[in-house]
């Protein structure tokens, strides 16, 4: 529903497409439910590109824009026909010492520096990223992908994460159409295509309102007739690349109460950990709790609700008020279909859960088993003593 939302809110636009960030929530299972939706893909890596081919994903329904990349991923994309979104200016020499060529579409990443405001608010601090390039790298970049026969033209911008605001898009679309009218003007180069790429976020505490993305998609249409079509750049279609906002609202970790704690705190633990949902740890992230059971109780007791990580950022919930836990209830964090597992790992040796896919149907379908120690150990079969006492062990 949300696919088919977004793509109503810029059906103005012929060949709008939605690249789905694959690094939001990579299952091959989400994959193909989306391409039956006519998305594409962002991929950031050669192991996003593999799951892209393996799903179906060809040509430019790929958008490639890495940072950083190793050559053999350039390489992977280029086979794949994917677009190829450059970060830095130093990339085009690269790419065609690497490619041999510069493919005849090319995509490249812009950074304004300075904050990037809607109103007089600031959202975020674009000259702290390490992404994208200078106006003046960009320029000259376009000039000299067209005097190496690169024949379309792409240009991409992310600066704002986890916005709840239905003027990021426009205000963004803001600034690179206008940047578009001026590389027309001064190079001659016409555009096909602008990447608005993520941004548009969620609502992750009760108390806030969700974006309205058929009235942002009317936002953005506002300023490209404002902007572009009078320019003679009617033509140009847009991307976006959402992941969060896709996906996040759909998926929930769930966990169970283990263990209670007394100090200077109540602390209820519960059997998952920092491992599986990251975001609290590392960027302080609230994420919605309801007790499955007891959505109706009226007595509380506040909590720090805890994963059992020897770190003391493993902490789901701080100070949270919830009706009063047993151990055996279930916790539903919700918000977790986006950036959630994804962003899983395995310290203190902590496995990574099963996925399930709750379908139309009511029944349940297990899209990702969980791992198993022999998963965690695989990379030690270097280890012939090990693998000895693996073997004996079974």
């Amino acid at each position: 529903d949300t696919a088919r939302k977004l793509y109503k809110a810029f059906s103005w636009n012929p060949g709008f497409k939605e690249y789905f960030a694959i690094k939001a929530t990579p299952n091959t299972a989400i994959l193909r439910i989306l391409k039956e939706e006519g998305c594409g893909v962002d991929c950031s890596s050669k192991v996003e590109l593999t799951m892209a081919e393996a799903c179906g994903f060809k040509g430019q329904e790929i958008m490639f824009s890495s940072n950083d990349t190793p050559e053999e991923e350039y390489i992977f994309a280029k086979e794949l026909g994917g677009i190829i979104n450059l970060d830095d200016f130093s990339n085009i020499a690269e790419v065609e010492e690497t490619l041999g060529t510069l493919p005849k579409t090319m995509s490249l990443r812009f950074n304004p520096g300075g904050y990037f405001k809607i109103a007089n608010t600031i959202m975020d601090n674009p000259e702290e990223a390490k992404f994208g390039m200078t106006e003046a790298q960009i320029l000259e970049g376009y000039k000299i992908l067209k005097e190496k026969g690169v024949e379309h033209f792409g240009i991409h911008a992310f600066l704002a994460s986890n916005t709840v605001s239905n003027e990021y898009y426009p205000v963004l679309a803001r600034q690179l159409f206008q940047l578009v009218v001026r590389i027309k003007k001064e190079l001659g180069i016409s555009l096909d295509f602008v990447n608005l790429s993520g941004g548009i976020g969620i609502p992750y505490r009760p108390e806030q309102e969700p974006n309205d993305i058929l009235l942002i998609g009317q936002g953005v249409k506002e300023v490209f007739e404002e902007i572009l079509v009078p320019n003679g750049l009617g033509h140009i279609r847009l991307c976006t690349e959402l992941g969060r906002f896709m996906l996040a609202p759909y998926g929930a970790l769930i966990t169970k109460v283990i263990h209670f704690k007394e100090t200077y705190r109540h602390y209820a633990g519960v059997d998952a950990c920092a491992a599986n949902l990251m975001r609290p740890a590392i960027y302080d992230a609230y994420h919605h709790i309801t007790v499955l059971g007891k959505e109706e109780e009226k007595e509380t007791k506040t909590y720090d609700v805890v994963g059992s990580l020897c770190e003391n950022n493993d902490k789901f919930a701080k100070n949270r008020e919830l009706p009063v836990l047993e151990k055996g209830d279930y916790l539903f964090f919700h918000d977790a279909g986006a950036h959630g597992f994804a962003m899983g790992y395995n310290y203190n040796g902590k496995l990574w859960c099963a996925e399930l896919l709750l379908k139309e149907d009511g029944t349940v379908k297990c899209i990702r088993r969980a791992q198993r120690d022999t998963d965690y150990f695989a990379t030690l079969d270097i280890d012939e003593d090990f693998q000895k006492y693996l073997q004996n062990r079974k």
